[in-house]
């Protein structure tokens, strides 16, 4: 057994227990060569199937409010001075908003990503999301919705969940050292908060990275421990979309190979997690996408906010040529087990039982 054949042993080993890796381990996998590709996929596909068999968790997304922010985040075709060639508009109204989502849940959709650009959302636009909620969960019990409206004040992550939203994502992107490196008009610690404030309403944490925006393999790593900081439900991983008309335009510095490097590593980072494989997967994985489908457990379907994506059809066609099965409305996504990790405190001070030291 090789080196690096007994690093893998040890990181699926270690992830099937759900401990962390090193750092060492996650740059083994992330500077490996081709050759050992296939022997990484198979390690990080063990993983995948302990917790997740071989469902595959579908969601939509509905740009709710395209162009026009305020933020000057590089990597975005709707950011401050975008030359990028969009559609722009303002809020779609709720019943606008329901037939938008009748599209994605009838493709099998059991969550719904209802997004906003902007910097953050007032008070009125929280309010203007209820009835567009309320409306998807009358039409379509069991399917979730969760909320992406950019970084959230105080009290608005407990409005969002009592209109129903049940979960929010708002992305790192990237490590903390480089994050002014692509974005200047809010820190990275904006957004950490605006996730702690999601979670501690009691809404689903969903919160993942891009990749390919001139990040080192340390930057990346980086930013995964900083997710596993946070504890989230979701990680999405996006892959760069270079829209002309942005600062990243013509940034192409990743291939098929190197983003399911990205994609194990995640997995090993969160083994019990959904890792959803995002935006960018069609333009950099190609052909190799279905690979992807043994380390990641959720996709997004079809069209995404500001870039078309592969047909809806030719999604679920290659989940089922893959042998995987798409994950029904209403279907737990995380494992039970995982929910079996978090038990009240029954020995230690106030009680006859030593402490757990």
């Amino acid at each position: 057994m090789t080196t690096f054949h007994a690093c893998l042993h040890a990181l699926s080993e270690k992830a099937l227990r759900r401990e962390t890796p090193t750092r060492d381990e996650l740059l083994a996998v992330l500077t490996s060569s081709d050759d050992d590709l296939m022997d990484l996929l198979a390690a990080a596909s063990r993983v995948r199937r302990r917790y997740f068999d071989r469902r595959v968790k579908l969601n939509y997304l509905v740009n709710m409010k395209s162009g026009l922010c305020p933020e000057d985040c590089f990597y975005c075709s709707q950011r401050l001075g975008s030359r990028a060639e969009i559609v722009k508009y303002t809020w779609l109204k709720p019943d606008e908003t329901r037939e938008v989502v009748s599209h994605g849940v009838k493709a099998g959709a059991s969550r719904v990503c209802l997004v906003a650009s902007g910097r953050g959302p007032t008070d009125r636009d929280v309010a203007r999301l209820a009835p567009a909620v309320a409306g998807i969960k009358e039409e379509h019990p069991g399917v979730e919705v969760c909320a992406c409206l950019g970084l959230l004040s105080e009290g608005q992550a407990d409005q969002l969940r009592e209109a129903g939203v049940d979960a929010y994502n708002h992305n790192l992107n990237t490590s903390e050292e480089r994050y002014s490196d692509i974005c200047t008009t809010h820190e990275f610690a904006d957004r950490v908060d605006t996730v702690e404030r999601a979670k501690h309403a009691g809404l689903s944490p969903c919160s993942g990275l891009i990749a390919g925006m001139g990040e080192t393999d340390d930057d990346l790593v980086d930013a995964l421990f900083a997710l596993r900081d946070l504890g989230p439900d979701s990680v999405p991983v996006n892959f760069l979309m270079p829209f002309d008309g942005t600062p990243l335009e013509g940034t192409w510095e990743l291939t098929p190979q190197r983003c399911l490097r990205i994609l194990a590593a995640t997995r090993f980072v969160f083994p019990d997690v959904e890792v959803r494989l995002a935006g960018g997967r069609e333009i950099h994985l190609r052909s190799l996408q279905p690979l992807a489908l043994h380390i990641a457990n959720s996709i997004f379907l079809g069209d995404y906010l500001t870039s078309e994506g592969q047909a809806g059809g030719d999604d679920l066609e290659m989940i089922a040529d893959a042998g995987f099965e798409v994950q029904g409305a209403g279907e737990p996504t995380l494992p039970g087990e995982r929910h079996d990790l978090l038990r009240t405190r029954q020995r230690g001070a106030g009680t006859e039982l030593p402490p757990n030291a």
